[in-house]
């Protein structure tokens, strides 16, 4: 396979550092562009963090992308423009926001998701289906656990399997959003989804779902022990773009859930 030209956003953030690492053991792919808000004077890999523009952006056939709303907005801007591939894994978008990238997936392929992991994206699918097949006599909550650098919550992995569930109930996400609580030892079920996040030491993501009637319990759940995962998936869903159309895709279409 001819090899995949990449350029990686935020590359000094945690998620950036761990890219660089795992796609410079795959064979597939030649980063060619790091970028970062500010100037950095260190090489990394022979190549100088450079800010984002068209300039930057040039060689890459596929931009990955894990940095903030504000940023990724801008680089999509510069995508559009050179007609480059784009993998989203930023969170925290408003609902303008997220017009926006559908307009821009109009001109160019995006994938974009919330978590990158294989195992998650296959959580969110089972969780559709246990939401449609228990229904409405099972209320729902979701639980998470991220390290305490983690600014935002509640994570945007929690808000996949919130929207799981409401898409099992044939309901629309942004109107079964209940309660949000920070650090609580335990929480209730409501009449909406409720989250709970907690964020402590160096925790990589736990994630849990739990349905009940009150008189028994689901529970979902899925831990990450290697930030590996992410960058793993992200490469996956890199290569699998590489030859798409334009269009708005996520990792349920890279797995070919139905």
């Amino acid at each position: 396979m001819k090899k995949i030209n990449l350029a990686i956003t935020g590359c000094m953030g945690r998620m950036g550092q761990q890219l660089i690492k795992s796609a410079n053991k795959n064979s597939v792919f030649k980063i060619v562009a790091l970028t970062e808000n500010k100037k950095i004077s260190k090489k990394i890999l022979g190549l100088k963090p450079a800010l984002n523009s068209k300039e930057t952006f040039k060689n890459a056939n596929v931009i990955i992308d894990f940095t903030i709303p504000k940023c990724t907005l801008e680089i999509l801007k510069i995508a559009v423009k050179q007609k480059k591939k784009v993998i989203i894994g930023t969170t925290g978008f408003t609902k303008k926001e997220e017009i926006l990238i559908k307009k821009f997936s109009k001109k160019i392929p995006i994938l974009k998701a919330g978590n990158m992991s294989l195992g998650v994206n296959l959580l969110m699918y089972l969780t559709e289906i246990a939401s449609k097949s228990l229904g409405k006599k099972f209320l729902s909550k979701v639980y998470e656990v991220h390290h305490k650098y983690k600014k935002d919550y509640p994570s945007g992995t929690a808000l996949m399997l919130g929207e799981g569930v409401a898409t099992g109930r044939g309901k629309e996400f942004r109107s079964m959003i209940g309660k949000k609580y920070l650090n609580k030892k335990s929480f209730p079920y409501g009449s909406k989804i409720n989250f709970n996040s907690i964020r402590k030491g160096k925790v990589i993501g736990e994630h849990e779902v739990t349905f009940s009637s009150g008189k028994e319990i689901v529970t979902l759940n899925h831990e990450s022990f290697d930030r590996a995962l992410y960058s793993e998936g992200a490469l996956t869903a890199a290569k699998w773009l590489f030859n798409k159309k334009p269009g708005l895709y996520s990792m349920r279409d890279l797995l070919n859930f139905k």
